[in-house]
């Protein structure tokens, strides 16, 4: 299980795609942008980190382009942390290649794939119970 886990590791081929590394927790917060614009309090509440490394994160979106700062409009001392187009259109490029399956599972035939999609339900399931009780 671990060699088919470590096969899949995509980090190159986004890091490729993009341009450069999302690591850092840039990956994760541009991805939250996506709901909307978060102030950088918001994105350094949801990723448990601090406001100066939460800033450092969105520092290194915005020199890629990924995003921009904005006035709040309730509060111009707050700023808000926007998707630029150039966000967008990598969250694409991210989602893209990140929800692919492995060509492996292309090509087994239908009664191990729907053998698979139970097993793989089932622990989804697990996770979830587990998660919420």
């Amino acid at each position: 299980m671990y060699r088919l886990v470590e096969a899949q590791d995509r980090r190159g081929e986004l890091a490729e795609a993009l341009g450069f590394r999302l690591g850092g927790g840039r990956g994760k917060v541009l991805l939250q942008l996506r709901d909307g614009p978060l102030t950088l309090r918001q994105i350094a509440e949801a990723n448990g980190v601090d406001a100066p490394y939460a800033t450092l994160i969105v520092d290194k979106l915005e020199t890629h382009g990924l995003v921009e700062r904005r006035p709040h409009p309730d509060d111009r001392r707050r700023k808000l942390v926007t998707l630029t187009a150039a966000g967008r259109d990598a969250i694409a490029t991210v989602d893209a290649i990140l929800t692919r399956p492995p060509h492996a599972i292309g090509t087994l035939p239908a009664d191990d794939l729907e053998q698979l999609t139970g097993i793989l339900t089932r622990l989804l399931d697990a996770d979830a119970a587990e998660a919420g009780g």
